[in-house]
């Protein structure tokens, strides 16, 4: 008999809700939320709100399109954080009643593993044990994954993460929300011409903050010099930034791989999206005899498609909770 899962992501400002019929997604519907473009970044208490006048709809579409009846769910998965906490409440809220209503079982999903499963939606798939980087606007970490449940972050973001250091910078250049995509799409236009310093960190583990200082004080300094300096050099600009986030990235995660022996990398995430990190991540990977994974864009970004996906196996596993689990706004 199949194992359906409907499954519920809110842990920002997108609504997603997906289908999935044993381990294969069926259907997987997002409902972004414009509004936070005029505040130049996400509001808790705006993104909330439309959780609520989105979810029923989005759920209803996605039941639709997978051609699934209520009455065919098996399970119903649902982030229980990482994330905002309000967001998250909304999506915790109609996954545990739509649970009760139908008698089903409830399996509460980790976001930030749910990414990293995001590369078993579809083939071709990782072989265990891999590792894994896993890079957002909130989460920087390089995992080591055993298995669908055995996860060890072998190194994380000890301030700002990647995310974070590209939507600063696009922002600090003036460019709209969200910032991080509009850089990345001007950097194929520029050269990375410019050095900014690299964080001295032992380990694993990534800083951020001190490159967004420094791409700050360097744009204060050359706009006193030049008041036209970003006009005139915003492609190059946007090349640099993103040529030295990516090398950060980059050499940490060699140096994982080199450490560990594994030759089996996947790259998740929402900055995964990213073009250059895409194109440098499986050009090291040839260059080191890897295999290299990157899951499609639909599932790189926050999407119910990677909660209904790791639901099914903590499913298979007979992992579930209770009505009174509560979402947590923080990794535990």
């Amino acid at each position: 008999m199949s194992v359906i899962i409907l499954a519920i992501e809110s842990s920002c400002d997108d609504t997603s809700a997906a289908v999935v019929r044993d381990g294969v997604v069926l259907s997987n519907c997002v409902a972004n939320q414009d509004a936070h473009q005029q505040y130049g970044g996400v509001v808790p208490e705006v993104a909330s709100r439309a959780h609520q006048a989105n979810i029923i709809p989005v759920v209803d579409l996605a039941l639709k399109k997978a051609g699934v009846g209520k009455d065919e769910i098996t399970a119903v998965g649902f982030t229980r954080g990482p994330g905002l906490l309000g967001s998250l409440i909304v999506g915790t809220s109609f996954a545990k009643s739509f649970a009760l209503a139908h008698d089903l079982p409830l399996i509460e999903v980790d976001h930030m593993q749910a990414h990293v499963l995001a590369h078993f939606a579809e083939d071709p798939k990782p072989e265990f044990p891999f590792l894994c980087l896993t890079v957002s606007g909130g989460h920087t970490q390089i995992v080591l994954v055993r298995s669908y449940s055995d996860m060890e972050v072998l190194g994380k973001t000890l301030d700002d993460a990647a995310g974070e250091a590209f939507d600063k910078s696009g922002k600090l250049l003036g460019l709209g929300y969200p910032a991080g995509p509009l850089l990345d799409k001007l950097a194929r236009q520029g050269n990375p011409v410019f050095e900014f310093p690299e964080p001295s960190m032992e380990g694993l583990n990534f800083s951020f903050s001190g490159l967004k200082t420094s791409i700050l004080y360097f744009l204060k300094k050359k706009t006193a010099e030049n008041p036209e300096f970003i006009r005139e050099n915003l492609t190059d600009i946007c090349a640099s930034v993103q040529h030295t986030i990516v090398t950060i990235l980059l050499k940490k995660f060699r140096k994982a791989a080199r450490q560990t022996g594994i030759k089996e990398l996947a790259l998740a995430g929402g900055v995964s999206a990213n073009s250059g990190l895409r194109e440098a991540f499986t050009a090291l990977g040839e260059k080191e005899g890897w295999k290299t994974y990157i899951p499609a864009f639909q599932f790189c970004t926050d999407n119910a498609g990677m909660i209904g996906v790791t639901a099914y196996y903590k499913y298979l596993a007979g992992d579930f909770c209770g009505q009174d689990t509560s979402p947590y706004a923080r990794q535990l």
